[in-house]
C-alpha cells in the first residue's frame, strides 16, 4: 500500500485540501484500498480555515518519514516555509518520496530548493511572481503539470485533479484512473495546458464549438487515417485556421493532440485486454506494431510489452 502526505497548514484552503485527500482516499482496486492517506501539519492540533470553520490536523511532518508520495496542495504567496518543513522535505526526497506541489504548491516546492535548475508549473496567474521569488526555477505557465518523476507540480484548482488523477494513472494504469473519474464526474485525463484557459473563452454550448466537435469526432475514429485536411473540413474550416484555433483551444497542434489520444487509447486496451500489438496498433491509428512501440516508448518512456507487464493484474 502506497503512503500519502498531505501536508496542512493554518489557513489552507479546505478545496485545495480536499482535492489530494479524496482522490488517493478513494482508490481501490479489487476492494482493497490502494493509498493511505494522512494529513498532517508542521504544527499539529486546530488550524484556522477561511471557510468558516477549522480543522483538527493529529499528524506531524513525521509523516514524511513514512509516506512514499509527499503532497503540498497549496500555499500562500509570500510565505516562507521553515527550516524544519524545508529539512524534511530534503529527507522524504532523498529517500525517494515523489514530492507534489499543486497550485500554489509549487511555491514551497521552489522554495525547498528540489527544483533548482529544473521546472515546476503553477497557476498562470502566479507564474510571474513564482519566477520572480526562485530565479533558480523554470516556471511552466502553459502545461496542466510537470511530471519530472521525483518532483510534480501543476496549475491551478481543477489543473490538481488533473494532476493527480495522472499520479493515479502512473501507479495503477489507465483503467483505474478513469473509474475513478467516473466516480468523481469528471475528465479521466485532459491533454492541453493552460493555454486554453488564458486567453480563450469557454463556449456556452458544445454545438457551437467546432473545435470541441472536431476531437470528438477524431476520439470516436482513432482507428481510421486522420488527415488534416479532411479533419478540418468536419469542423468547417481551412486548414490554417482549424490549426491555429485548435492550438488556440488546447495548447497543442491537432497532430500532436492526436497522437496522445492513441498513445492514451493504447495503454487502455494493454491494460485491460489481451489484444495482439498488430491488433492494437490498428485499432488505434498507429498502422503497425514497429509503429505503435516508437511512439508509445517516446511519449511514456517505455515499452507497450513493459506496460502491459506492470499493469497485467489489472485485467479481469
Amino acid at each position: 500500500m502506497r503512503r500519502v502526505a498531505v501536508l496542512a497548514f493554518d489557513g489552507v484552503i479546505p478545496f485545495h485540501l480536499s482535492v489530494p485527500t479524496l482522490v488517493f482516499g478513494r482508490v481501490g482496486v479489487g476492494g482493497r484500498p490502494d493509498y493511505r492517506v494522512e494529513v498532517c501539519a508542521e504544527h499539529p492540533g486546530t488550524l484556522r480555515t477561511p471557510a468558516g470553520f477549522d480543522i483538527i490536523v493529529e499528524h506531524g511532518l513525521d509523516a514524511f518519514e513514512r509516506a512514499d508520495l509527499v503532497v503540498i496542495p497549496s500555499w500562500e504567496r509570500g510565505m516562507d516555509i521553515s527550516d524544519e518543513l524545508r529539512a524534511a522535505l530534503h529527507r522524504a526526497h532523498a529517500r525517494g518520496a515523489r514530492i507534489v506541489g499543486l497550485c500554489l504548491g509549487s511555491f514551497a516546492v521552489a522554495a525547498s530548493g528540489l527544483a533548482d535548475g529544473r521546472e515546476v508549473t503553477t497557476h498562470w496567474a502566479a507564474a510571474a511572481d513564482l519566477a520572480a521569488a526562485h530565479p533558480a526555477v523554470r516556471v511552466r505557465a502553459d502545461t496542466l503539470w510537470s511530471d519530472l518523476g521525483d518532483i510534480v507540480t501543476s496549475a491551478g484548482v481543477a489543473a490538481a485533479l488533473d494532476c493527480c488523477l495522472h499520479l493515479v494513472r502512473g501507479d495503477l494504469g489507465s483503467r483505474a484512473a478513469t473509474e475513478l473519474a467516473r466516480a468523481l464526474v469528471t475528465a479521466p485525463h485532459r491533454s492541453g495546458s493552460q493555454a486554453q484557459y488564458i486567453p480563450v473563452a469557454v463556449p456556452e454550448a458544445a454545438d457551437d464549438d467546432p473545435i470541441e466537435y472536431a476531437m470528438v469526432w477524431a476520439r470516436t475514429n482513432l482507428g481510421e487515417p486522420i488527415d488534416l485536411d479532411s479533419w478540418a473540413r468536419v469542423a468547417l474550416m481551412s486548414r490554417r485556421t482549424f490549426t491555429r484555433r485548435f492550438r488556440d483551444r488546447t495548447g497543442n497542434s491537432p497532430q500532436q493532440w492526436l497522437l496522445h489520444q492513441r498513445t492514451d487509447r493504447a495503454r487502455l486496451l494493454l491494460e485491460s485486454t489481451t489484444a495482439t500489438m498488430d491488433r492494437i496498433a490498428a485499432e488505434t491509428g498507429f498502422g503497425t506494431a514497429v509503429s505503435l512501440r516508437h511512439h508509445f516508448h517516446r511519449i511514456l518512456g517505455t515499452s507497450p510489452a513493459a506496460h502491459r507487464a506492470t499493469f497485467s493484474g489489472q485485467l479481469g
